[in-house]
């Protein structure tokens, strides 16, 4: 068992701002070997192997370098690689702008990136309008501090309906078109590695993130406090997948503080939660495997990310199943004409917010989100 310094120590580490998986990990398994040695009788037997014998094993470089993918504000874990503003400006009209718009400028699905800052900005590193009601709304390159953010981010998590897809360079090319929107990188720039250090001396808010947290240090003090329960205490908690009676409303109902759109939506707090998980029928194909397991078509459309566009009865980005199944009631090649429309992508016929094309979509998995989308979702 750690000691009560020690898993301060270890939870404090967890929540370092910039510490890798890897790094995290090393540490853990440096502390643990020494715990162990030190715990360990001095007899011969637990000289001649470990307390803890033959227990787990140790991670693999492959298995290390799938999780150590972050970009530390010092560049630190960036790959080698380069892209220009001009390869960024494709990429972005193909992957980005139906959510974030042409110049990232959208506001209909997520805040805008580009905006509000200035060339005076740049010089001082601090943004004057986040000081000011003249700028109506926070854009990304307002806030951002570290270029290596956007890196990071990128890679790992866009685009949202296929994250982790792109390429190293690719990413290098979108972070430069971005850079490129705010006027910090010229039209022919191409951003690398190698100059990356010199356009993060550019960053119109990078020397706006502040440091005086208890979380910044390992010996800083942490920023909450709990007042161990004296009389009346409950004796046993116990844990599962819900919360307390008493805290579940405790902010109020979290379904009235969500986004309406979005893969997941808060829930009703004012009701109890369910008994158990509403259960499906039907064949879902996986989409990296040949094997197939049973679930159901909304659990389907949930996975593949569907529901953070389509709502049941409610337009959001596009539009609800109710809406699809309506308008192509009785239309004879419905379901032929929708899969291809899923698959290929398009705008126009439910507004200006075009719907990105699902090529990670098995032809399976397409059918059956056609058939029930036009079957009302049931």
């Amino acid at each position: 068992m750690f000691k009560s310094a020690n898993v301060s120590m270890m939870s404090r580490l967890t929540h370092q701002l910039f510490v890798g998986p890897a790094l995290l990990a090393a540490v853990f398994m440096t502390y643990q070997t020494n715990v162990h040695a030190q715990a360990a009788p001095a007899t011969p037997a637990a000289k001649a192997k470990p307390a803890y014998f033959n227990i787990g094993r140790n991670a693999t470089p492959a298995e290390v370098a799938a999780w150590d993918i972050d970009v530390r504000p010092d560049f630190k874990g960036l790959p080698a690689g380069s892209g220009s503003v001009a390869k960024g400006q494709d990429l972005w009209e193909k992957q980005c702008a139906s959510c974030h718009g042409t110049f990232g400028e959208s506001n209909e699905v997520f805040t805008p990136i580009a905006g509000g800052t200035s060339k005076e900005d740049m010089k001082t590193g601090r943004v004057a309008s986040l000081k000011s009601d003249k700028q109506p709304q926070r854009t990304t390159l307002m806030k951002v501090a570290t270029v290596s953010t956007l890196w990071d981010y990128i890679y790992r998590a866009m685009p949202w309906n296929a994250p982790r897809t792109l390429s190293v360079d690719e990413t290098y090319a979108l972070v430069a078109f971005i850079l490129n929107l705010g006027e910090v990188v010229p039209d022919d720039f191409v951003l690398s590695n190698k100059n990356i250090a010199e356009v993060q001396a550019k960053m119109p808010n990078r020397n706006g993130m502040t440091q005086k947290h208890g979380l910044w240090t390992v010996k800083g003090a942490p920023d909450v406090k709990n007042v161990a329960c004296m009389s009346n205490c409950a004796q046993h908690v116990a844990i599962g997948s819900v919360l307390p009676d008493y805290a579940r409303n405790a902010h109020n109902n979290l379904a009235e503080q969500n986004r309406e759109y979005g893969p997941y939506r808060g829930v009703d707090t004012t009701k109890p939660p369910l008994a158990a998980l509403p259960a499906g029928g039907m064949m879902m194909v996986s989409t990296t495997s040949a094997a197939a397991k049973t679930v159901g078509p909304a659990d389907l459309f949930k996975k593949e990310n569907c529901s953070a566009c389509h709502a049941p009865a409610a337009r959001l980005v596009g539009p609800s199943i109710a809406d699809v199944a309506n308008k192509y009631k009785g239309v004879a090649n419905a379901q032929a004409m929708l899969e291809k429309k899923v698959k290929a992508g398009g705008a126009g016929v439910w507004g200006a917010i075009p719907m990105p094309a699902q090529n990670q979509l098995s032809d399976a998995n397409n059918k059956i989100l056609v058939e029930w989308m036009l079957n009302g979702g049931k």
